[in-house]
């Protein structure tokens, strides 16, 4: 066994290989880039060597700069993650000419299976059933429509070099085709430098079902069962789950062993996926399953079938690259239990999913399960890297177990003033489909309003109001103090064991109450306040009167461990300046004292479409004095690897472009105004 490993990756997935290599005895070593100077697996490594800027294409997608690390450093072997270096063949190659171990898929089998037109020959050869679609070399824009009318809309098109959902459109229209296409095109040269498509039929109710396959360097090939990532948003998975629901023991032999017959197709070594779509319209069935690609990586969700297995996939990469034997045959892999991972996102559900960049303030998440990341308290994410910052695994006995306890996590997460989809996470977890198992990869687009829209209770107001008390009433949150009226008679007297704030409202022969008011945004809850002793509370507790509904808040436990408890549960909460953020259900929800200005990014209601983060300019699909509708896209950014379009806010006409194709932005500047019919 080797006795140093670089990985040449960053983030949670580097964090990750760390981990299995410091168990074993292993050096780890980090490469990072000016802008993760601070970050996590820098912190973590033995050893970290700077290789440049923060765009990835300047740092970690270079290769001869990752190479020149390892040398340095006197690495061993390199393990590129997944994304950036990690199924590029030219890379693997350079590695081993280089004497270094690669701990990876070997380069023909990556070529084999990076380009997906080629696959889908290669499996069809293989016996390996595949979707209907076009695979050709004519890729003028007029063929691919041409072929895309003849199969029949919808169609799915998807970069040849692609991954990760990057590359990829459903196209329901044949007018809304080219449109599309360009997209598709420029995302995918952006991401892959390659800007071929393929085109394949839409399946109506899809269900993605992957196959964990594992080979080593002696012929032998064994499948650690599969997994369902079928909740999706944007072709970006979102909840996984090891075992797929309603998977039948004939079904998964037949797409087990067909993921066999495709990594053997390839002399596959090391950790790899096959990845099938289903036709789940009619419940899981083995003639309704076919091949859609293969990743020659490790994949952001095997944490779920390493719980199912009790396998750690990582030790068994290392073990594969130094030539040892898959450690269990077929027969000896178990499957035990239910596991599911849901991906927290810094992006922002209410406003469109856009990316959220920044400081984290503040960060908890909750620690009785595993949980993979790459940031922490104090830490920041970045606009040049992928959005995702953790990712939150429970094992269980039972499916319905594993997402109970998996939305109970995700209700814990506190992170400010980075937005994040925790909430969402929450809502589809405990939506009556998805825990059914009746889900496709559909199911969030068509249930996206309910998805994203927070709990109307007036709990969360009310919990504000009950944080401001406090505040007002000068106890010490966090071990700081944050009232101001220390010379009054009502202050409360800190050396106490518990906080005196009882004279807070104080009237002559009457309940003491108190009017009490936040905002959020324009709109402004006012509710009245008191504070006397209430059951099941040891402490006097804050009772909040607010539209006809009355909350009472423990006040003992938000003193130093930012919680309000209530007999409807336990509130997060945070105090930052004239801010109050309370976290509930895994939402963060900001409340101030006094009305906030409007907000920054996206399209302001004078018409102005503001960036809502810095990036590139990527398309300006209209011109000054054309006429628009309200949502027509008007200009195009990138940024966090992903497009974003910006739309018109209402009908009108375009008065004014700011920007051209290829323009590098700051966060508010303004891109467009549209004027009002």
């Amino acid at each position: 066994m080797f006795k140093s490993v670089l990985v040449a990756n960053r983030g949670e997935i580097a964090c990750r290989v760390f981990r299995t290599a410091r168990r074993m005895g292993i050096r780890t070593i980090a490469v990072y880039s000016e802008a993760d100077a601070k970050a996590l697996h820098v912190r973590e490594a033995d050893e970290a060597v700077l290789i440049g800027p923060a765009a990835a294409r300047e740092s970690y997608l270079v290769a001869d700069k990752v190479l020149a690390a390892a040398k340095a450093t006197g690495a061993e072997a390199i393990h590129p993650g997944y994304g950036f270096l990690s199924e590029n063949a030219e890379f693997a190659e350079a590695v081993m000419a280089a004497g270094i171990i690669w701990i990876g898929a070997p380069p023909a089998s990556i070529r084999a299976m990076g380009l997906k037109d080629a696959a889908k020959k290669l499996m069809v050869a293989a016996g390996v059933p595949v979707t209907p679609g076009y695979m050709g070399e004519d890729q003028t824009p007029a063929h691919l429509k041409s072929e895309a009318d003849a199969i029949g809309y919808p169609v799915l098109i998807k970069a040849v070099a692609g991954g990760g959902g990057k590359g990829m459109r459903r196209v329901e229209t044949s007018e809304a085709f080219l449109d599309a296409l360009a997209s598709c095109q420029r995302e995918a040269a952006s991401s892959f430098g390659d800007d071929r498509v393929l085109i394949e039929k839409y399946i109506l109710s899809p269900r993605h079902i992957e196959v964990q396959v594992f080979g080593d360097s002696h012929g032998e090939v064994v499948h650690l069962y599969e997994r369902d990532c079928s909740l999706q948003r944007r072709h970006q998975k979102v909840i996984e789950e090891a075992p797929a629901p309603g998977m039948d023991p004939a079904t998964r032999a037949a797409v087990t062993d067909a993921a066999v017959k495709a990594a053997k197709a390839v002399n596959y070594i090391g950790a790899g996926t096959i990845e099938f779509i289903a036709d789940a319209s009619e419940g899981l069935r083995a003639d309704r399953i076919w091949f859609m690609e293969m990743n020659t990586r490790l994949q952001v969700e095997h944490p779920v079938t390493e719980s199912i297995t009790g396998v750690d996939l990582v030790e068994w990469q290392f073990r594969a690259a130094a030539g040892e034997p898959v450690p269990l045959k077929q027969a000896d892999i178990p499957m035990n239990g239910w596991a599911m991972e849901a991906r927290l996102y810094a992006e922002d559900p209410s406003n469109g999913f856009l990316p959220s960049i920044g400081k984290l303030e503040h960060f908890r998440l909750p620690d009785d399960i595993r949980i993979d990341t790459g940031v922490f308290e104090g830490g920041e994410v970045s606009q040049f890297y992928d959005p995702m910052i953790a990712k939150l695994i429970v094992h269980e006995t039972s499916r319905e177990a594993a997402a109970a306890r998996l939305a109970d996590a995700c209700a814990e997460v506190e992170v400010w003033p980075v937005k994040t989809n925790a909430g969402f996470l929450v809502r589809c977890l405990e939506h009556p489909k998805f825990v059914a198992g009746n889900v496709d990869t559909g199911f969030i687009a068509k249930e996206e309003d309910a998805l994203v829209q927070p709990s109307a209770s007036t709990l969360v107001p009310a919990a504000a109001m009950a944080a401001r008390m406090q505040r007002a009433a000068g106890v010490e949150t966090f071990g700081v103090r944050v009232g101001t009226d220390w010379d009054s008679p009502w202050a409360p007297d800190l050396t106490a064991s518990r906080s005196r704030a009882d004279a807070f409202g104080f009237r002559l022969n009457a309940e003491q109450r108190a009017d009490v008011a936040v905002y959020r945004g324009e709109h402004r809850w006012v509710g009245d306040a008191s504070r006397a002793f209430a059951e099941p509370f040891v402490d006097p507790a804050w009772t909040i009167r607010l539209d006809g509904e009355t909350h009472v808040f423990d006040t003992d436990a938000s003193l130093y461990a930012g919680a309000l408890r209530t007999a409807e549960g336990s509130l997060g909460f945070t105090l930052m300046g004239d801010e109050i953020v309370v976290f509930h259900a895994g939402d963060a929800v900001p409340f101030t004292l006094t009305r906030p200005r409007a907000g920054m990014g996206g399209a302001a209601s004078d018409g102005s479409l503001r960036a809502p983060m810095p990036g590139k300019i990527v398309a300006v699909s209209a011109a000054v004095g054309d006429a628009v509708v309200k949502g027509q896209p008007i200009v195009v950014l990138e940024a966090m690897k992903m497009e974003h379009a910006l739309v018109a806010p209402f009908d009108g006409t375009v008065s004014e472009i700011g920007v051209a194709t290829g323009d590098q932005v700051t966060a508010d500047a303004i891109l467009a105004v549209v004027e009002a019919e």
